[in-house]
Parts: structure tokens; C-alpha cells; sequence
């Protein structure tokens, strides 16, 4: 993905694509634009949304949808930890070789969000529903567990708890008790 820009320019028109943006969630389209030629300065404005659109599709054919799809999961899930600050520093280093200019991926994240609400490219189901599935890269507290145990008071043994993890299990749902028949 590239890190910086030269120069200001419209993205070109992309032959065979075979997806739209309708078919992209929002972290999707952000990866989308961090990968496109996106200039880091650029405000969206009414009348420059198709702008907007052929950059998000111009990303997402440099990165393929497999890749698009993966690497908006990581950037989820890794925001999920970062909030609840949780994350380690191998996630830490895994986001940053993924997304290496931090103004870079501000502007991305925060012009898909504009493109988003603003509602001209509507979103298909799949996309929101593949949007909310987090992946986490590297190792995590829970240790893929879903739980983290976690003690309030060292001094009082009674305040331990078992906190869900906001990468793995973001939902906070037990495990359903096995059933012998």
C-alpha cells in the first residue's frame, strides 16, 4: 500500500472490475482509499463523491478482495483492542507495517466514514454483516480464548473476573455448557 502521495490526481477508470462499493463495508473502503491515490489532503465535498467511489474501487483492485476483506478485519479487530487498550506490542507492530503512514490512514478511515454517511453508494447486507467480524493479528492477551482474567484488587482474590476480549469474542458470548445425552 503506498504511504505517500506525490501529486494530486483522479483516479483512472478500471477496466473488468467485476465488484462495486455497494459491495465494500466501511473499514473495506478505508483500506480501499489508504491503497488508492488518494491525496492525503483531499475534503470531500458534494459533486466529488464518483471521485471518491473510483478511488475506493481503484484500491480495492491494487489489493484484490481477499486481501481488502483481511486486512479491514485486522484493522477492526485491532481497534477493538486499541479502545479498550488492550493491544500488545506485536499488534501494535503488526498495525503499523499494514498501515505505516498514521495521517495516511486517519484520512482514509475518516473520508470512508463521510462517504458512508452520506449515503450516495449504499451498503450491501454481506458487507456490514463481513464488517463486524474482527481479526486479530499476532498474540493476543486472551490467547485466542475469547477471555481475559483480569483482577481488580491484587490485595482482594474476589474481584478476579474473566472480561470477554473485544478482538476475539467482541459480542462478550459464554460458551454454551456441553450437553451429555
Amino acid at each position: 500500500m503506498p504511504a505517500t502521495l506525490t501529486r494530486s490526481h483522479p483516479a483512472p477508470l478500471l477496466p473488468s472490475v467485476t465488484f462495486s462499493v455497494s459491495d465494500l463495508s466501511n473499514g473495506e473502503r478505508a483500506v480501499a482509499l489508504y491503497a488508492s491515490d488518494m491525496p492525503l489532503r483531499f475534503m470531500m465535498q458534494p459533486g466529488t463523491e464518483t471521485t471518491v467511489a473510483a478511488w475506493i474501487l481503484q484500491g480495492a483492485a491494487r489489493l484484490g478482495l481477499a486481501e481488502l476483506h483481511r486486512s479491514a478485519a485486522y484493522a477492526y479487530g485491532y481497534r477493538l483492542l486499541w479502545l479498550a487498550n488492550w493491544t500488545t506490542p506485536e499488534q501494535d507492530q503488526a498495525h503499523k507495517q499494514r498501515f505505516p503512514d498514521a495521517r495516511r490512514w486517519d484520512r482514509a478511515e475518516r473520508l470512508a466514514s463521510t462517504f458512508t454517511v452520506w449515503g450516495k453508494h449504499s451498503m450491501m447486507q454481506a458487507a456490514k454483516e463481513r464488517g463486524l467480524r474482527p481479526l486479530v493479528e499476532g498474540a493476543c492477551r486472551c490467547g485466542g480464548t475469547g477471555w481475559i482474567d483480569t483482577c481488580f484488587d491484587p490485595d482482594d482474590p474476589t474481584t478476579a473476573v474473566s472480561m470477554n476480549c473485544p478482538g476475539h469474542n467482541p459480542g462478550g458470548c459464554m460458551p454454551r455448557p456441553v450437553v451429555i445425552a
